[in-house]
């Protein structure tokens, strides 16, 4: 025991050194897209509640309701006595809104993803990922023990390359991607990969945990704006960012959905989310439907702050609502993480080995509270601490 107490010990030193120490911050309060901590406000650059829905009355009201039908918690598993009438409506209405044949619900978005990857492909199968993709993916495919390559962030031609070697020497083949990446903020050239899926006949699974509520003509997520919800095969997903709530989902076809549910381990061996989780899900993507406003104010908001930050020779990655800015060292990263909490900022440091070694970055993660009076300070303000 002694040596693994130096073990731990000479571990925590070395990431404390390099600036890549993480600790837990206890946040006391929350609300309108300000944290407290410490007794002190901050403005919250930090959050994955895009539209702000977190605090939404109607979510609030629709899970008080659900505690006073159904109590706490679901109490079990979905296959024992836990799949309450709200999980089918919700997969009912999730299909719908992804414009999928079924949908299954599951704890959370890390569930949802390893759950899928390793149900579906076993160690005959083969699974072609971008080299950015979310752990959970990752996890997954190591769990399926399918072969595995990843392809450089959104490089067709070595994909490319890579499905005409290897594709051949396997039963089934995926390719997964996210449809907007949560560390830099760009989007995949889809409509190129599913010609590539259909070329060398493989599935396709598209993460949308970060664009779904934000992206397409009903808030579906890039697959709808982009047209290719019919060619896309399994859309996973999660209510715990721009939906407000708790969750991961997949929206597939029946047969899919029905088959997860006998073989996906995390679904199985899981108690089900409890009522209100589910219920306050439900009013979530009402509300998207009901209230587009939302995410055209924040994708206008998004395009000042871009903007502006190119004016000031800041050059931020990506595209969308996530909003990084590359600092590489990650102490130095530390540093004017400080400094901004210091003039009222909550703007976390994002180190190895989140991002690759050398990339570490603040990253601005804007809601539709981040109106352009507050953005023009922190321009003001990034300028004065020298980024």
């Amino acid at each position: 025991m002694a040596g693994l107490d130096l073990q731990i010990a000479e571990f925590l030193k070395e990431k404390e050194d390099a600036g890549e120490l993480r600790i837990l911050k206890p946040i006391s309060g929350r609300h309108n897209g300000r944290i407290c901590f410490k007794e002190q406000e901050y403005i919250d650059f930090s959050s994955n509640d895009y539209l702000g829905l977190s605090s939404h009355p109607k979510l609030i009201e629709e899970s008080k309701k659900a505690i006073d039908k159904f109590g706490t918690a679901s109490s079990a598993s979905r296959l024992l006595s836990g799949s309450l009438n709200l999980h089918h409506l919700l997969e009912e209405r999730l299909a719908c809104f992804k414009d999928k044949e079924s949908a299954l619900v599951f704890n959370s978005g890390y569930h949802a993803n390893i759950g899928v990857i390793s149900s579906i492909y076993a160690d005959k199968d083969v699974v072609f990922s971008d080299r950015l993709n979310h752990a959970s993916i990752i996890d997954g495919i190591r769990l399926s023990q399918a072969h595995f390559f990843r392809f450089q962030h959104n490089d067709l031609e070595h994909l490319d390359s890579l499905l005409k070697k290897e594709r051949s020497k396997f039963r089934h083949a995926l390719i997964v991607t996210e449809s907007l990446f949560s560390m830099d903020g760009d989007r995949p050239p889809l409509k190129e990969l599913v010609y590539l899926k259909e070329k060398y006949d493989c599935q396709l699974m598209v993460d949308e945990a970060h664009a779904t509520g934000i992206f397409g003509r009903n808030g579906s997520g890039v697959v709808e704006e982009e047209g290719l919800v019919n060619r896309v095969d399994l859309l996973m997903g999660t209510f715990s960012k721009a939906l407000g709530g708790y969750g991961g989902y997949l929206a597939a076809s029946k047969r899919i959905t029905g088959y997860l549910v006998n073989t996906a381990r995390s679904f199985i061996y899981s108690t089900a989310l409890p009522p209100s989780a589910i219920a306050a899900n439900l009013a979530a993507i009402e509300i998207i439907k009901n209230e587009p406003w939302r995410r055209k104010d924040l994708l206008e908001n998004v395009r000042y702050f871009r903007q502006a930050l190119s004016e000031k020779g800041l050059s931020p990655k990506g595209e969308a609502q996530i909003v990084p800015l590359i600092t590489k060292d990650s102490l130095r990263t530390v540093e004017l993480s400080e400094k901004l909490q210091a003039k009222g900022y909550w703007v976390l440091p994002i180190r190895p080995p989140t991002v690759p070694r050398n990339q570490a970055r603040l990253r601005f993660s804007l809601t539709t509270h981040h109106h352009q009076k507050i953005l023009r300070k922190l321009i003001d303000d990034l300028t004065e601490i020298g980024i």
